[in-house]
């Protein structure tokens, strides 16, 4: 390492051999030597090598030259600096001695400060007790008033010095006197501000505040203010059998409560610059008797004197008591002279105290078992009509809605309850939402409402106070242990009637919910409606099942009674019936469920909802009578053909096909009447407002009738 740190001195440029060779760590002379032979002769190597040693001796001597007189004062120097160190020891040795004694002469000027101070108050204070000063104070309280702020400022210094000599031993000796002066500088003080007070002496009351403020005691005057002043006060209006007793006790007692600070606090709120006529020069600051004397009293007050005012058992009483309870705390905090007094009294700890006593999750579990529990039943399997008044078909969605109105009324809300209330929104929509897709799966009874709600039992175990889908779900029995119960066409409908229009209202949910959350400062009402939104989606997604079951039940409904179309060849076979002018009664019939839903529940149901039934239902039915028309009219041809080969078997007329008054025949008769019952099908159809066109298979139905209609009209001629 230090053969790399070391520089040789330049050569001249035309030596054979390169001077750093000499340096490298594993440097051989014989391995050199042969490497400059290869180069030059040895003679010419061997100048050079001369050359260069010349060089290196008039290098090193320079160099010794150079550092010699640091060789040669060495020693000198080294005597020197021992010295000079030793110089500053005895120099360092004597500040510190000096710095002792400095330290020791403060400790007596404070010593001393402290028992010129004592005597100097003592003095002060039995001068006050001779008969000359007894007719001064007298004359003027006043007078007193700017003698203890002597005094006060007095014993401040006497504090600090006291503070500094913490532990000396003449300290002890004289803290028997400073405890004396305390308890006396403190007793007058008191004095004196009950005097000023009483008297409404403003001068009184500033000097006496403002020597507090000298001593560092403001804490100790503002519950001198709480005990004597407001104290009284608040015992004599905390009443709680007068609060009971009256219809408006409680808002007559805070009433009385909110007139302390005008009425009594007025003196003190100018001195302290707590009033707005306040002069700024004359204020004494650090004060704020409304936070920390008249707040904390009055808390305690109600605390200890009024401790049914938090009880949550009754959430009606509890809401009306919150509310008023709350009104009052803003009505308070706007009698503080500033933002900054607001500020110390929502951190002071009685406010907190204060608010933590309303036990609100208590009110909002009673709250959530009144609703859900009124919900849950209304959903049952009964499925009761809703009250008169209502918007709603049925109770159980009346109860839906109602139960969301509550949640948000004024009766029922408070603004720290926000969160759980719309949590409670969403799981009333997701419960409704879980009902609807059970009944969607009932099966559908021909009993009507009135009697379906006497005979069909509540067999479904209910979770009245769960809310929760999955929950619901799981606690239920299987399908194989517990029949679903049935649901009546009418109530079917009703249950479709009631998603549509819950659907509608939920934008007025949002209306409803907007007020309520801009008023505890929530502003992101996209949030909210997106969540609405997606109850919305739930709830739609249980439509189509809806349509398919109401369309399945009209198109049974009606096919119950089109089938009756096979009953015609029996009509006419072999009874001699006149010619058929007219529809059979059967189609009036089938067509009676869809007369009732179009002209009974148009005031329930949008009329584009009742079409997309109609035309569902109608096209499956009318498939349907189709097939069946189609199997009679092809009966009817092969047993007519098989009459034309028995005819032809034995060249005899055993079974006159044609009927007694020699007119149409009857299977021309059958062909006719089917005709008629189609046509009068269609007329019908559109009578209600449809296309036969928009109705599948109804023009297939169309044709094959009217092909056997001109089949019959070209054997009759």
């Amino acid at each position: 390492m230090e053969a790399k740190k070391m520089n040789l001195p330049r050569g001249p440029e035309n030596l054979c051999f390169d001077k750093d060779e000499f340096m490298k760590p594993d440097f051989d002379v014989d391995h050199f030597v042969s490497d400059c032979r290869k180069r030059v002769q040895l003679e010419e190597l061997r100048e050079d090598l001369e050359l260069y040693y010349k060089l290196l001796k008039t290098a090193m001597v320079e160099l010794i030259n150079k550092d010699y007189a640091d060789f040669v004062n060495l020693s000198t120097n080294l005597s020197l600096k021992a010295c000079v160190s030793e110089g500053i020891q005895a120099v360092d040795d004597r500040m510190t001695k000096q710095e002792d004694i400095r330290r020791k002469k403060m400790c007596v000027l404070r010593l001393i400060h402290v028992i010129q101070s004592v005597e100097k108050i003592e003095k002060i204070l039995h001068s006050q007790g001779t008969k000359e000063l007894s007719s001064l104070e007298g004359n003027s309280p006043l007078l007193t008033g700017q003698v203890l702020e002597r005094i006060a400022t007095e014993f401040n210094q006497l504090q600090f010095h006291a503070v500094q000599s913490k532990g000396m031993p003449l300290l002890d000796k004289v803290r028997p006197r400073i405890a004396g002066i305390t308890a006396m500088l403190q007793q007058s003080l008191e004095g004196l501000l009950l005097e000023g007070l009483q008297a409404s002496n403003v001068d009184i009351i500033r000097h006496c505040l403002r020597t507090y403020a000298t001593i560092d005691k403001t804490r100790d005057a503002e519950a001198l203010v709480g005990q004597v002043l407001v104290k009284p006060y608040i015992d004599e209006v905390i009443v709680e059998q007068y609060v009971q007793s009256h219809p408006n006790g409680l808002q007559a007692m805070y009433n009385k409560l909110l007139e302390f600070v005008p009425h009594h606090c007025r003196l003190l709120r100018e001195v302290t610059g707590g009033a707005i006529s306040s002069e700024k020069a004359d204020i004494v600051p650090g004060y704020d008797f409304l936070v920390n004397s008249v707040w904390p009293e009055i808390v305690h007050g109600l605390e200890e004197k009024l401790p049914s005012l938090f009880n949550p058992g009754n959430p009606d009483v509890f809401h009306e008591k919150y509310t008023t309870s709350m009104d009052f705390v803003r009505k308070f905090e706007r009698q503080c002279g500033s933002q900054a007094s607001v500020k110390r009294l929502r951190s002071h700890p009685s406010y907190h105290s204060f608010n933590n006593k309303w036990n609100l999750p208590v009110y909002f579990q009673i709250r959530f078992r009144e609703i859900a529990g009124a919900l849950e039943e209304a959903l049952s399997d009964t499925l009761e009509e809703a009250p008169a008044g209502s918007s709603y078909c049925l109770l159980a969605t009346h109860m839906v809605w109602m139960s969301l109105l509550k949640c948000w009324s004024d009766q029922m809300f408070l603004p720290l309850l926000a969160h759980r209330l719309w949590k409670l929104t969403l799981q009333i929509l997701a419960r409704y939402s879980v009902f609807i897709g059970e009944v969607s799966v009932r099966p559908i009874s021909s009993e009507n409402t009135k009697e379906s709600k006497k005979s069909v039992p509540v067999v479904r175990k209910e979770s009245s106070v769960s809310l929760n889908p999955s929950e619901d779900q799981g606690n239920g029995s299987s399908p194989e242990s517990q029949p679903l119960p049935s649901i009546s066409s009418t109530q079917l409908l009703y249950v479709a009637a009631d998603l549509d229009k819950l659907q509608d209202q939920i934008p007025d949910i949002l209306e409803m919910i907007k007020p309520k959350l801009e008023m505890i400062g929530f502003k992101n009402i996209s949030s909210i409606a997106g969540a609405l939104e997606d109850s919305k989606t739930s709830l739609s997604a249980c439509v189509p099942t809806l349509n398919n079951r109401i369309i399945q039940d009209l198109s049974e409904s009606s096919f119950a009674y089109l089938k009756s179309a096979l009953e015609v060849p029996r009509l006419y076979r072999r009874t001699n019936k006149e010619v058929p002018t007219k529809a059979s009664p059967y189609v009036d019939s089938a067509l009676k469920p869809f007369y009732r839903l179009h002209n009974e529940y148009k005031d329930i149901l949008k009329q584009p909802v009742i079409h997309q039934w109609l035309e569902g239902a109608l096209s499956e039915s009318t498939q349907k009578y189709y097939e069946t028309v189609s199997d009679v009219l092809s009966s009817v041809k092969k047993m007519e053909e098989s009459l034309k080969r028995l005819k032809q078997a034995r060249r005899t007329v055993t079974s006159n096909p044609v009927g007694t008054n020699g007119g149409m025949s009857d299977d021309n008769k059958i062909r006719l009447q089917l005709a008629l019952d189609v046509e009068y099908f269609g007329e019908q159809i559109q009578k209600m407002g449809l296309e036969t066109s928009s109705i599948k298979s109804f023009s297939a139905l169309t044709e094959l009738v009217l092909t056997a209609k001109d089949q019959a009209s070209a054997e009759q001629s």
